[in-house]
């Protein structure tokens, strides 16, 4: 194990280092990593690793959550209003539904399957978004409208929103039916997974106050609370549907809502960890990629992505119609739309490790997403936002 974790830091960050230099995003350099080492080429990556590698894969996931969260001002949010709603669902949808109703006719897979893998392409990268939106709002740019705070108020709930609908479409596969109540009670699911996110988060800060401990002790505990979250979710899943997820961001907003300063401070320990996680998460998923399906769906795979990207584009665009954005801001918003990375790191397996026939495919095109669409994405943001959206000394 040790040999394999060894091996994982150094290539990883060494190829990391050279995509930089390319402008290229790191964690395409950590999927490469993942193939080269994994089973399917040198098999270097020990057993016990890959194993562990869905845990370790959600504590990734859990930490650019509550990044999310510690950063998401709620004052802002009632500023952008109707466009965050609508791009917290509208892009998910419009691309879910395309995926779920064109695969098929590409591939030799169910439309069941097909809305299984729409579910997990549909969600836009916190891994990739989150980081940029920050800087942004620290440097001010695009702030005088919201825009970054738009962008990252929708795109946090654009995941959670992808993950329920994964849930269902998983649920309908293994029950063989399809239960329209699970769907009609996704506002409640939202809304009691906020409260206890809010309510918990409300705890912690009481706590806090009165508390002295160190800030390396606090992360820890939110740390833990937010597994005990997830584990919560496992337990009531037969009795009531709530998002352990969400509630993550919430208790994160939370704490951001009532101890700003403390808040501040976790940021950047959390971004610190989130280097160490980004890491492991995009190395195991691409670990357990089997690259030899590339070859028969290679193309058609492509056509596939490119083409539901096209259809994101058109739901961002109608979701910030009306209102006061130009159209270079509008083109900005559609950009930074469009990359994929942690969510399809993060679940991209699960239909696979489920027993899914199509399990694999639905990975390897999970994958495939990450390849296209978060370089695009990544440098569109990073090349873009200086020509289309103004900085605060500008206005």
């Amino acid at each position: 194990m040790l040999l394999s974790i060894a091996l994982i830091l150094i290539i990883a960050i060494s190829l990391n280092a050279i995509f930089e230099k390319i402008k290229l995003p790191g964690l395409i350099a950590f999927i490469i990593t993942g193939i080269i080492l994994g089973p399917y080429v040198l098999n270097l990556i020990a057993d016990d690793i890959i194993a562990i590698s869905a845990d370790l894969r959600e504590i990734a996931l859990i930490v650019i959550l509550l990044r999310v969260g510690l950063t998401l001002d709620l004052n802002d949010l009632k500023k952008v209003g109707r466009p965050a709603v609508l791009l917290s669902f509208l892009p998910a949808t419009f691309e879910i539904v395309f995926i779920g109703l064109i695969s098929p006719l590409l591939f030799d897979i169910s439309i069941i399957e097909g809305f299984i893998l729409g579910s997990i392409v549909a969600a836009v990268s916190p891994a990739v978004v989150v980081p940029r939106m920050i800087h942004l709002i620290e440097k001010k740019i695009g702030t005088d409208k919201q825009i970054p705070q738009l962008i990252l108020a929708g795109s946090s709930i654009d995941d959670i929103f992808a993950i329920v609908m994964f849930t269902i479409f998983i649920k309908v596969y293994q029950t063989n039916t399809f239960s329209v109540v699970s769907i009609a009670l996704f506002p409640a699911t939202l809304l009691a997974s906020l409260i206890i996110g809010i309510a918990i988060g409300i705890g912690l800060v009481y706590i806090f106050k009165r508390i002295h401990l160190r800030d390396t002790l606090k992360v820890l505990i939110v740390f833990g609370v937010s597994f005990l979250l997830l584990v919560f979710e496992d337990l009531v899943k037969d009795y009531f549907a709530i998002s352990g997820l969400l509630a993550v961001i919430a208790l994160g907003g939370t704490i951001l809502k009532t101890y700003p300063a403390l808040a501040s401070r976790l940021t950047v320990k959390f971004s610190k960890i989130w280097v160490a996680a980004e890491i492991m998460l995009f190395v195991l998923v691409g670990a357990i990629v089997d690259i030899t399906i590339f070859k028969s769906v290679g193309l058609f795979a492509i056509i596939l992505v490119v083409s539901s990207l096209v259809f994101r584009m058109i739901a961002v665009l109608l979701s910030v119609a009306k209102t006061n954005l130009n159209k270079k801001e509008k083109l900005f918003a559609c950009v930074s739309y469009l990359p994929k990375a942690t969510v399809q790191a993060a679940i991209g397996a699960i239909p696979l490790a489920l027993g899914i026939p199509a399990g694999n495919l639905i990975l390897t095109i999970s994958v495939l997403s990450i390849f296209i669409s978060a370089p695009i994405g990544a440098i569109g943001m990073d090349r873009l936002h200086k020509k289309m959206l103004h900085s605060e000394q500008q206005i």
